[in-house]
């Protein structure tokens, strides 16, 4: 074997052919061990197999596994590759990983193969390395340390070759990540089988924030943050094969067992494993990434289907979920329909001037005075129909329509104000909902003091509403920012829809919140002996001590406003009171029920609701 190994060597640093090299090797091996079969394959970054060398026995069977996707049921040697260890397949015969690939093997009287991976310094695979025998058996302990021996010899030639060619990576390599680009995706999808559903499925990993790091702390920063997360998404689905798509989106190959079932916890264990904070040129970031995925389902004749419904569930998640991961289904097309055509709609009503505010009133439970209103969109059809905000919600994931949205009712609700107080109409708050999109269009202050400057309306009268999905579920260190900057300005905020995924009581204790609206799933079950109760009254507490307002959200019947009243909720809006009314039955409530600033009156009327 030194002999060998000497002649191997020389052939390298002459600068012979990897081909010739490796041609060579086998064919020593074969008359050294006698009765055996070798072959050696070349797998490139994008997981493919390259017949390289071998038996001329085997020369038209490994031709046949060109540009095959390694993965666990892909014969010995894709077997070896994907797993990154050595496969010995006893019988080919029954053995289950050689289900596609036995007849031609059989037909030599090869009974057996065993391969081994050939690996650079780093650990990654460059190769296989197999024998075959012509009887059901395993590799024998002289074979193991000669085979040992192989692999270190290839892996000189392979890593030799692969410096060669390295000036031709670009067109497959992505330079930045190093990862295999949208072209060697394309290749490897081209060549996965789509014999048997589920047997692999594809995600589609969109990073949320690179646009807004590139903008805050420059391309450097932007650019080592893909690096980050190249790094990490490689490390989290090992040996599975990641591809940098371009820009800020990346996509893996999962062929693992059981790709059907294990898509989800694949794709949380990503979001899970990026979002940790990472030092990129200088500057702590947070990766946040958007995932969409599909299985391989029997409907699927080719490849390029599954990439396109893993296109469809990104889209869809990114609309609707971001921050969190979408598997596809048959009637997602339909939703991103629905959705295209609710957003046409809004727009529509924009340009046309149908989109309205309704006011709902929030009180003291104890005087049933109305302190505040909380402004509602809605938007009226051409018949006449109003339409509430619930309905066309979908059109904010659409950043511009949500912006628009956002500057209509400013202006609309700047305008009502305006009127109240012209009138002399006590007037003390006026709750408007602020969209995710807002805290990226611009600075959401000076649109305020815009919108508000113009009809001469003090900010003092105003509080932005936030939901704790918006505040807490996208990690998103703008709004975190924005909010911080809003209320150094003066400005009150609430955080809506407390309670319903994201925020606990701790947040309490970081959150820079003036109010919180506690959501109308704890109002439902309240009750003796309920564990909503408890949690409320528990809520209640600590706000006060925080010197936080709450005001409990949904209120429908009397039983409820007397136990929240009870445990020390102060405040509360629900349709025991009032539903949201329109501009004129909201200034008849005024003006009948609103209590003025520093007011502290005794019931003012006997009935429930208000109108």
């Amino acid at each position: 074997m030194l002999h060998l190994q000497n002649t191997i060597l020389e052939m390298i640093a002459r600068g012979e052919s990897l081909e010739a090299t490796t041609a060579r090797l086998c064919d020593q091996i074969e008359r050294v061990l006698g009765g055996i079969c070798c072959s050696v394959l070349s797998v490139d970054r994008s997981g493919l197999l390259h017949p390289v060398a071998g038996s001329v026995l085997l020369a038209e069977f490994s031709a046949q596994l060109e540009g095959l996707m390694t993965g666990p049921l892909v014969g010995s040697c894709g077997s070896s590759a994907y797993l990154v260890r050595a496969v010995a397949t006893v019988d080919i015969a029954t053995d289950p990983r050689w289900a596609g690939f036995r007849e031609p093997v059989l037909a030599l009287g090869l009974r057996a193969c065993w391969s081994s991976p050939i690996c650079d310094t780093a650990g990654r695979v460059l190769g296989t390395f197999a024998l075959y025998f012509p009887e059901t058996r395993g590799p024998t302990p002289r074979e193991e340390e000669v085979v040992a021996s192989c692999t270190f010899l290839c892996a000189i030639a392979l890593e030799r070759h692969q410096r060669v060619v390295e000036r031709e990576r670009g067109a497959y390599i992505d330079a930045l990540t190093s990862l295999p680009n949208r072209a060697s995706l394309d290749i490897a999808m081209e060549r996965l089988s789509c014999a048997q559903p589920g047997a692999w499925a594809l995600l589609l990993v969109d990073l949320d924030n690179l646009k807004t790091i590139n903008d805050t702390f420059g391309h450097a920063a932007g650019d080592a943050l893909l690096q980050v997360v190249a790094a990490r998404l490689g490390d989290s689905v090992a040996p599975d094969r990641v591809f940098r798509m371009g820009g800020d989106e990346f996509a893996v190959i999962l062929q693992q067992g059981g790709a059907s079932t294990s898509i989800e916890t694949a794709a949380l264990h990503v979001l899970d494993v990026l979002a940790v904070p990472a030092s990129c040129d200088g500057h702590m970031i947070l990766p946040r990434a958007t995932i969409g995925g599909a299985v391989l389902a029997a409907d699927d004749a080719e490849a390029k289907r599954v990439l396109q419904h893993a296109d469809f569930a990104l889209y869809h998640a990114k609309e609707t979920s971001a921050g969190g991961f979408v598997l596809y289904w048959p009637g997602i097309g339909s939703a991103i329909k629905t959705r295209i055509e609710v957003t046409r709609d809004v727009d529509l009503a924009l340009r046309e001037g149908r989109i309205d505010a309704f006011y709902q009133p929030i009180l003291r439970l104890d005087t049933r005075a109305i302190v505040g209103m909380e402004a509602l969109c809605r938007l009226r059809k051409p018949d006449g129909e109003i339409v509430p905000a619930a309905a066309f919600h979908q059109a904010t994931s659409d950043v511009s329509v949500a912006s628009q949205l956002t500057e209509r009712m400013m202006a609309i609700v700047a305008a009502d104000a305006r009127s109240w107080l012209d009138q002399g109409i006590p007037l003390q708050h006026i709750g408007i909902n602020i969209s995710s999109a807002d805290f990226h269009s611009g600075t959401l202050y000076g649109r305020l003091e815009a919108a508000f400057g113009r009809e001469n309306v003090p900010l003092k009268h105003i509080i932005l509403e936030v939901t704790e999905s918006v505040y807490l579920g996208q990690r998103d260190p703008i709004v975190a920012r924005e909010i911080k900057a809003l209320r150094a300005y003066g400005l009150r905020v609430a955080l809506d829809d407390f309670g319903t995924g994201f925020a606990s009581l701790t947040h309490l204790l970081t959150m820079p919140v003036d109010v919180i609206k506690v959501d109308k799933s704890f109002i439902d079950r309240l009750g003796q002996g309920d564990p909503s109760l408890a949690i409320v009254e528990g809520l209640v507490d600590i706000a006060r001590k925080l010197d936080i307002r709450v005001v409990a959200e949904g209120i429908e019947s009397e039983l409820q406003a007397g136990m929240l009243l009870d445990i020390g909720c102060a405040l509360g809006q629900g349709y025991l009171f009032s539903q949201a009314v329109s501009r004129q039955i909201a200034t008849g409530l005024l003006v009948r029920f609103g209590q003025t600033v520093g007011e502290r009156t005794e019931p003012r009327f006997p009935f429930s609701r208000l109108n």
